[in-house]
């Protein structure tokens, strides 16, 4: 957007009451880390302007998580498209009357030029505020697992090795004091007067000065995200295993943060960032991200980088006189029972009578029986406690059936049951139910349809092994995401949720690495952690390097 569109005369802008402009720190680069303030600051905000780092997928999917914390009538500002004069745009905004957010890496007062806004503001009378930030001077030694300031360590000392002035790196030498060195190296790209000395010079600059060159050393690149990688060494050795690490992944291109001093040694032993098992693995979740949202936070406990890929989408019927129908029968006490084999199910039906202005209080009388824990957990939302459920291992509309008590005239006022369900569902639930004396009414709920193809970036990454794990949590995904984007390449992972599913997979030809022990997409997420987890395990034990199943040589593709 142009920042500068609809400028106001000088005359009607002095009738405006100035606005606010505040400095947010985003941090070093993942979302979670934003602080309470920042996302106030953030929610309240007319307009943003966003981080100003060139727009990588990376970066780009942190500004979009970043903004989902603001209104859906804020305005944002590309920073790459105001030139240099990024303050100048906030300063206009804000005198407008406009309550404006620019987002700084980071911390705003800490490398960035934050400070300069600050005073512009004060000198224009603008009010402003700075949300601090998580600093990559803290955040990534705390991410490798480097305890900066601990035991008998007593001081660290910062240095920005791009800075304007010259470092004395003899001076920086001298002592045994911790350094923390920004900028020892710049990524490609940047102009001649940001380029950092390059580590080779820094380490040979350290022992020079008189550091010895059996001083231990951290390099931590894109600290505090998934991409986060960490190489320990010594000042004479750090160069060489840098280059041996680069030769294996080209892609480590990142800024980094160097670490020399004892804590250092400790590197190894604290390293809790990178080690959880699915660390840096990019999951793929073919399902909406409503549906995924539970999953994919189970997955980034994990250390994994889920990205969901619709396959299916979820339509009304067709016709609405089924369903019409239903409702007013469960409202006029037509059923004894309903029977919610999927969250789709669930909130069909709430939907369908809240918009008649009903809640909860149409389901008394009546009992409801759900298939899994997911569709319990919907159902409580509605405000209702579920009177049957399978047990773990039978959570399925086969289940269900199983447990539900058969129709006894006697004590059962009626005969008939509600089910909501999928125009493409099973017949298990139904049939069974009917085999115990019970009147069904099958209504169609909801519709799914298959999903249109994903990008083409996506469908190449499917196919050629870009992605270390793919989750199936039914066979109409395994179904569809084959038929929108081809078969997972042959290194991939693939994760089911329960034997159907695998099943189904081993139809279509794919190796079924992962099957949930139960079905539910939080043991299916701890099923594939456990995975990851026991792959790093062997590695190390037989002293490989732990690779992720998308570093592994390429293979042939799976085939029927």
């Amino acid at each position: 957007m142009n920042a500068n569109a609809n400028p106001q005369p000088e005359e009607q802008r002095a009738t405006v009451r100035p606005g606010q402009v505040a400095l947010v720190g985003a941090g070093p680069g993942s979302a979670d880390l934003l602080t309470l303030r920042a996302a106030e600051l953030l929610r309240r905000a007319d307009v943003v302007i966003t981080l100003r780092e060139p727009a990588a997928d990376e970066l780009a999917a942190l500004r979009a998580e970043l903004l989902q914390h603001c209104s859906p009538e804020v305005s944002v500002v590309e920073a790459d498209t105001c030139g240099d004069d990024l303050n100048g745009v906030a300063l206009s905004h804000a005198r407008d009357g406009k309550r404006v957010v620019r987002l700084y890496s980071g911390d705003p007062l800490v490398v960035c030029r934050g400070a300069e806004l600050v005073a512009a503001c004060r000198e224009s009378g603008i009010e402003v505020e700075v949300a601090p930030g998580l600093s990559s001077i803290t955040a990534a030694p705390t991410f490798a697992g480097v305890p900066l300031l601990n035991g008998d360590e007593t001081e660290i000392r910062v240095i920005n090795a791009r800075g304007e002035g010259n470092v004395d790196w003899a001076d920086a030498a001298a002592g045994e004091t911790t350094l923390v060195i920004m900028g020892a190296d710049a990524p490609a790209g940047q102009a001649a007067h940001h380029q950092g000395p390059g580590f080779d010079v820094v380490c040979k600059s350290l022992v020079a000065g008189g550091r010895p060159g059996n001083t231990p050393v951290s390099v931590v690149r894109a600290g505090g995200t998934t991409r986060q990688t960490t190489v320990t060494s010594t000042l004479s050795r750090l160069v060489a295993e840098l280059k041996q690490k680069d030769a294996k992944n080209h892609h480590l291109t990142e800024p980094a943060l160097m670490i020399v001093g004892r804590p250092v040694s400790r590197q190894s032993e604290l390293s809790w960032f990178e080690t959880l098992p699915l660390f840096g693995w990019r999951v793929l979740v073919p399902r909406t991200k409503e549906q995924a949202a539970s999953l994919s936070e189970q997955l980034r406990e994990h250390g994994a980088v889920p990205e969901e890929v619709p396959t299916i989408s979820v339509e009304p019927p067709r016709t609405p006189q089924q369903m019409e129908r239903a409702v007013r029968g469960l409202v006029t006490g037509r059923y004894q029972w309903i029977a919610f084999t999927s969250t789709n199910a669930v909130k069909a039906i709430r939907e369908r009578l809240e918009s008649y202005g009903l809640d909860a209080r149409a389901f008394a009388g009546v009992k409801v029986a759900v298939v899994g824990d997911a569709t319990a957990a919907a159902v409580r939302e509605f405000g209702i406690e579920p009177d049957l459920a399978p047990p773990e291992g039978l959570q399925s509309g086969a289940g269900l059936a199983e447990v539900w008590p058969p129709y006894d005239a006697e004590i059962d006022p009626m005969e008939r049951v509600l089910l909501p369900r999928a125009d493409i569902a099973t017949e298990a639930l139904s049939s069974g139910l009917d085999s115990k004396g019970w009147e069904v009414d099958d209504v169609t709920a909801y519709r799914t349809v298959r999903a249109a193809p994903p990008p083409q970036p996506v469908r190449e990454a499917i196919k050629g092994g870009g992605f270390d794990a793919v989750l199936f949590t039914s066979s109409s995904t395994v179904r569809n995401l084959v038929g929108i984007a081809g078969k997972p390449h042959n290194t991939t992972a693939i994760a089911v949720i329960g034997r159907e599913t695998e099943k189904t997979a081993l139809e279509f030809g794919l190796r079924v690495d992962v099957v949930a022990s139960k079905p539910s997409v939080t043991a299916l997420a701890e099923a594939l952690a456990e995975y990851g987890d026991e792959r790093r395990r062997e590695a190390i034990e037989s002293g490989k390097p732990v690779l992720k199943p998308s570093q592994k040589r390429r293979g042939r593709r799976r085939k029927l």
